[in-house]
């Protein structure tokens, strides 16, 4: 017992001491870390890469129409942001849960309203990244190119542990 919490312990097959997660209650078990379990799993990088290729194409979908809002359109490249996301986030929940996260279907409302409070946040550290890289001096679509970039782990963690969750 470490400071009131059970701290459990198993033998692996291999011989090595396994920890599982600590619990306020004696009855309960929870694994520490499942992300070696998770990196094995074939599933897993199978909707990794569908996961990319529906990000691929929402990029397309995000950067055609955010140089479109900001070029023909003449707005402000914080707007043509929010207007590209909206679009490219509805694009990007629509192929996801058709076709990466189908085995993971739940009610539609609910993941939808999980998958826009994921997309949002992401957005807004799109945004904060955006600003950042445009005050730094690089143009606008190369900096919204690379912000995208950076932003989409963070956003297939969001969508694979808790927008899609089975």
């Amino acid at each position: 017992m470490r400071g009131g919490r059970v701290e459990e312990r198993s033998e692996a097959a291999d011989g090595r001491s396994e920890v599982f997660g600590t619990s306020s209650h004696a009855g309960g078990s929870v694994r520490a870390s499942r992300v070696p379990e998770a990196v094995r799993l074939r599933e897993n990088w199978v909707q990794l890469v569908k996961f990319g290729v529906v990000g691929a194409s929402g990029y397309v979908v995000n950067l055609a129409v955010y140089t479109l809002l900001l070029k023909a359109a003449g707005l402000h490249y914080v707007a043509a942001a929010t207007g590209s996301f909206l679009l490219a986030a509805s694009w990007n929940y629509w192929w996801n849960r058709t076709w990466t996260f189908r085995a993971q279907r739940g009610h539609f409302g609910i993941q939808g309203m999980r998958f826009f409070i994921v997309s949002a946040t992401v957005y807004g550290a799109n945004v904060g990244v955006l600003a950042a890289l445009v005050s730094s001096g690089l143009g606008k679509i190369v900096a919204q190119a690379l912000a995208i970039i950076l932003v989409t782990p963070l956003n297939f963690l969001g969508n694979k542990l808790w927008s899609f969750r089975p």
